[in-house]
């Protein structure tokens, strides 16, 4: 295959203000690889940059507003890439998806309401909920330790469990995570219909975070919630980015669809309250020209991508094997010193440690003070994290190969 882009540029990303990069205060090892938080290595597509130059060459960073080319842009987008086409009226534009969730936790429930998640899942779910006064209520995702059984990937819903806690609890509000960070699910049509049924049936609003919708490998593919039935469209709120498609998180730029007039005068409202406004101008120029333009370099990325997995596929074969009967609960004798399933989306990998015997803040010191490898702690997404390590692996391959041996150098 003929590429027209560099993935395997390595960029000195040292002294530009990156979170990713700032080890200033934190205790890391100067020499520290960072594959924690999900932000990607490469430049953004040149489409971008030189939408950003023009505007930066005009020289006014006024107060601005999309126009109705913004929207179309986004519809073309969602309509080629998911067969979805939002209208422009169900549009609420947000400086970042977290920002987005917070709000609307707070204009779509009352404090002491019960909010669902379904961890392991994205910190901020949870903070989004607890730190509004609101009442966390988990549907644990469980795992399959069943690797002959490919159907469902490496985690699976319990929806007993998912029916009988928003019966329990009295559930207002259920925040999705599709494509699901940090398992790599990429959920089927069968599993959100049957979701959105159990929702319906009891009057439970669905936030949907779709921010790594772009995101999906071969074989499988993302379907919008909101696009399935309208019913569905009704009761739900879908949050998406091109922040982390296009890695342009620093610009803040966030497209939130609510077909409900209702659910979407309450969040404006609450938006508002929040004395928010229009979004900065080179996040809206930047948005624009990725959706317009960045679909050639999204595709040869994914393709990258996918062989970084499946780099991590073969470096965790090749780890020695773990002593008979193993530390995991359950385990199988002689099984893999470290836990791997090819996520189905996202760009982030979940590594199971738990046959080490280390979790939380020891397995956190072994990677960073002996490996100098910064991965996320699996606990930080919930109880059943605890063992787990995300890695980001939207880097050079020549990165990712070599936090890879440090970690197979410290096991």
């Amino acid at each position: 295959m003929m590429t027209k882009y560099n993935f395997d540029e390595v960029i000195d990303r040292g002294n530009t203000l990156s979170l990713k990069y700032n080890f200033s205060g934190r205790g890391k090892p100067d020499d520290t690889l960072p594959l924690w938080v999900a932000d990607m290595d490469f430049r953004t597509p040149p489409c971008v940059v030189r939408a950003l130059e023009q505007q930066v060459a005009h020289g006014i960073f006024g107060y601005s507003e999309a126009d109705s080319s913004y929207f179309d842009t986004l519809r073309a987008w969602f309509s080629s890439r998911f067969s979805w086409e939002p209208r422009r009226e169900w549009l609420v534009q947000t400086p970042g998806v977290v920002v987005a969730l917070y709000l609307l936790v707070r204009a779509l429930t009352e404090p002491g309401d019960a909010v669902l998640v379904q961890q392991p899942v994205y910190y901020p779910f949870a903070g989004a909920v607890a730190d509004t006064g609101r009442k966390l209520v988990i549907n644990e995702l469980v795992r399959n330790e069943d690797k002959s059984d490919a159907a469902y990937g490496a985690y699976y819903i319990d929806f007993d469990d998912f029916e009988r806690k928003i019966a329990a609890h009295n559930v207002k509000l259920f925040i999705l995570c599709n494509p699901h960070n940090p398992v790599g699910r990429v959920w089927r049509e069968s599993e959100l219909l049957q979701m959105g049924e159990i929702c319906l049936r009891y009057g439970v609003t669905v936030v949907a975070d779709e921010i790594h919708q772009d995101f999906v490998f071969a074989g499988r593919s993302h379907l919008v919630f909101a696009g399935l039935t309208d019913e569905l469209a009704e009761i739900s709120v879908t949050c998406t980015a091109p922040s982390k498609t296009f890695n342009l998180a620093g610009l803040q730029a966030s497209n939130i669809f609510i077909k409900n007039e209702k659910l979407r005068r309450a969040f404006r409202k609450e938006y508002q309250a929040a004395g928010l406004s229009q979004l900065p101008v080179m996040g809206l120029v930047a948005a624009k020209a990725a959706y317009e333009g960045g679909a050639g370099w999204l595709d040869e990325l994914l393709v990258y991508l996918e062989g970084n997995m499946d780099l991590i596929a073969a470096w965790a074969a090749e780890l020695p094997r773990k002593p008979g009967g193993g530390a995991a609960a359950g385990a199988a004798e002689s099984g893999p010193l470290v836990g791997y399933r090819k996520p189905e989306g996202t760009y982030l990998a979940w590594l199971d440690f738990r046959a080490t015997g280390l979790t939380g803040t020891a397995l956190d010191h072994l990677l960073n003070e002996k490996a100098h490898v910064w991965l996320s702690g699996g606990y930080t997404f919930g109880a059943g994290g605890s063992g787990f390590m995300r890695v980001n692996a939207a880097c050079p391959r020549g990165i990712l190969a070599k936090a890879l041996e440090r970690i197979a150098a410290v096991l």
